[in-house]
């Protein structure tokens, strides 16, 4: 189910548009004639304003939702863009094929993954999103379109639309190379570490025998237990298993606060650490409860009360990463704020294919920050200082307050791909983030 075009998943900020447009597959050019900015809009599950256009148009995308071709013996899917994952994944898993890389909500659309080029738990085997993107057909606001591949026609418009924050058009549709899969289970183990070496060790272990690596991250944790966590590592296997009838939860309503707060988490964090399936060493899963923990609790952003949360996710180059982290964690736990889900994971060597792509070699850490005001944008401004200072950055996706002058770091092509932005279409990130940079900011 969507959010309410004027929020982002992360219910902060929350802004008023001026129109809000739905799109189908008739849908030729948007009409500027009272001069607002365009952004599409897939379903809402960015955290921050990379979707949200204050007192612009947002373009509806779930119109766009047809299959078009599907080719069983190579497992290459053409559909539109406002398609979900979800959507993929049901008609295709029956026939031994699944998305090739999937973040950590089926509920995204094929345009918002390529616009944001999602990564997920194998990025160290298969890279992002785009990656697997074979071609995918361009709108832009004066009618025109374009067909739109890594190394063939109108390249340079790939590399710029793959991770561009929608804003170099509205994608129509899309063809994906699926991958081929045994069934819908998975087998693996799972592994407590005590601290961020242990993490790394295993990291370094698993990369050559496991397509997906992740990890569990106490953020409560402090002294000799800093940077404790629980490793699953898996990979697709041919099991016969009755499918686990889904039972979706849904949280009815907004609570007055946030239900996330000290004593909650540091509760929740130990129970988890210490329950007995956080070691197994022969582990199987439905690839749903293992891809989508959250898929099950609908509306779960809503936990975090009527302010909203933050969340935070930064990449670290390896170098540094292990230094990097310690001290990420530690003013963290120092705070008393954190997430129940606090994700690290490895991402691989493999280049991303987008200019304005998030992905690259290192160490990503993801944690939800309930929103307290200047409390919480000060520790998050510490860890920004500590990702700045690896040389690391900070995801455009998740992000709702990164300044001007920490984006222009993270993303040094930004004023190449700035060619390639549609002269009609903007975001209130993407406003925020391109203002100039006083000499004081740099």
């Amino acid at each position: 189910m969507p959010t309410v075009p004027g929020s982002s998943w992360g219910r902060w900020p929350r802004h008023a548009h001026a129109q809000c447009v739905p799109v189908s597959d008739r849908f030729r050019a948007p009409d500027f004639a009272d001069g607002a900015p365009c952004l599409p809009w897939g379903n809402g599950r960015s955290y921050g304003d990379s979707c949200q256009n204050a007192d612009g148009r947002l373009l509806l995308t779930q119109g766009l939702d047809r299959f078009i071709a599907f080719d069983l013996d190579t497992g290459v899917l053409e559909c539109e863009a406002g398609v979900q994952l979800a959507d993929i994944i049901d008609l295709v898993l029956p026939k031994g094929w699944f998305v090739p890389v999937t973040p950590g909500t089926r509920f995204v659309t094929v345009g918002g993954a390529i616009a944001n080029d999602v990564h997920g738990k194998n990025h160290h085997r298969a890279g992002s999103f785009g990656h697997h993107v074979t071609g995918f057909e361009l709108l832009r606001s004066d009618g025109s379109t374009r067909w739109c591949t890594a190394d063939g026609q109108h390249a340079a418009w790939f590399a710029a639309t793959i991770g561009g924050l929608g804003l170099t058009g509205l994608i129509r549709r899309a063809r994906l190379q699926l991958r081929r899969v045994p069934g819908a289970w998975l087998t693996g183990q799972s592994h407590r570490f005590g601290n961020l070496a242990e993490f790394f060790a295993l990291s370094r272990e698993s990369d050559r025998d496991y397509e997906y690596t992740v990890s569990w991250l106490d953020c409560t944790a402090r002294g000799d237990a800093l940077g404790r966590g629980v490793f699953m590592r898996g990979n697709h296997a041919p099991i016969e298993g009755r499918v686990p009838r889904e039972r979706a939860l849904r949280v009815p309503v907004t609570p007055p606060v946030s239900l996330i707060n000290r004593l909650s988490l540091q509760a929740f964090n130990r129970l988890y650490y210490a329950r007995p399936s956080a070691r197994c060493d022969a582990a199987t899963w439905h690839y749903r409860p293992f891809f989508y923990p959250l898929d099950s609790v609908l509306e779960w952003n809503r936990i975090y009360g009527p302010r909203g949360f933050f969340q935070y996710q930064c990449v670290v180059p390896p170098e540094p990463a292990q230094d990097a982290l310690t001290g990420m964690i530690d003013a963290i736990a120092r705070s008393g704020s954190g997430s129940f889900l606090a994700v690290l994971k490895m991402f691989g060597e493999r280049p991303s294919a987008g200019l304005l792509s998030f992905p690259r070699p290192g160490a990503t850490l993801a944690l939800d920050f309930p929103n307290q005001g200047e409390d919480t944008l000060r520790l998050l401004e510490r860890l920004d200082e500590i990702t700045r200072a690896a040389g690391g950055a900070v995801y455009p996706a998740k992000d709702a307050r990164m300044s001007a002058a920490s984006f222009q770091q993270y993303f040094p092509r930004w004023r190449e791909f700035g060619a390639f932005v549609d002269p009609r279409f903007s975001s209130s990130f993407w406003r925020r983030v391109t203002e100039p940079v006083s000499c004081k900011e740099s």
